[in-house]
């Protein structure tokens, strides 16, 4: 099975800790054995975070556009309503805090998941984080975050502090960086993103905890021309 997922994540963290930009979404294509990326395609947003459910719009629309050069069977979202198909989700089947947020976005994303339908042929699944290939996007669009966050930090001349995803940590290298799962039956799922700038080789990174986040990490991103 081949399948097309997507996410938003990592995020500019403020001193305090504070989430304040979303750095990235991707579209990911995951086949077996279903560890890492076969195919993506990840873009800086930095969005506020206040974007909140609106970014699932912006990652369908990767997906879609991932479809255009490549063959999936289905296309998972990241958003949790029990994996009922997208296209057929009624207002009536949304329960909880984020329905309001859903809402919101239902006509839109119900739009595009029917035009994928439509053209590629395959189902959309709101099937949120109980999927893996999300989960791999998650990770994939982390990495892709770090050396976006990089370039900001040596853009403005300025260091940054990146929120990591939920339980993983991260392993720099002059080529890239990977970002491996933490959660116990996830070891050797991991998302990969290539430093083709070299913006590792003029970035100090220390790594920590979240203090404020349990389970989460942070990056701070020193240009070493400070």
């Amino acid at each position: 099975m081949r399948v097309v997922s997507a996410d938003s994540g990592a995020a500019i963290l403020s001193t305090r800790f504070e989430p304040l930009q979303i750095v990235a979404s991707g579209a990911v294509l995951v086949e077996q054995p279903f560890r890492m990326a076969s195919r993506f395609l990840v873009e800086p947003i930095f969005a506020p975070v206040e974007t909140g459910y609106a970014l699932i719009i912006h990652e369908l629309e990767l997906c879609q556009k991932l479809l255009k050069v490549i063959k999936a069977d289905v296309v998972h979202l990241d958003m949790s309503v029990g994996g009922l198909l997208v296209e057929e989700i009624s207002p009536f089947q949304l329960r909880g805090k984020a329905k309001s947020s859903i809402l919101k976005i239902l006509p839109r994303i119900r739009k595009l998941a029917t035009n994928i339908k439509r053209v590629y042929g395959i189902d959309v699944l709101a099937i949120g984080k109980e999927s893996i290939p999300v989960r791999v996007a998650e990770l994939t669009t982390g990495a892709h975050a770090i050396i976006f966050a990089c370039r900001k930090a040596l853009r403005e001349n300025e260091e940054q502090i990146l929120g990591l995803p939920l339980k993983c940590y991260p392993r720099l290298t002059r080529g890239g960086v990977t970002l491996r799962s933490l959660i116990g039956g996830e070891h050797d799922i991991m998302g990969y993103a290539e430093d083709k700038e070299r913006v590792f080789e003029r970035i100090r990174v220390k790594e920590m905890l979240n203090p404020c986040a349990r389970g989460f990490r942070a990056l701070k991103l020193i240009p070493e021309t400070r």
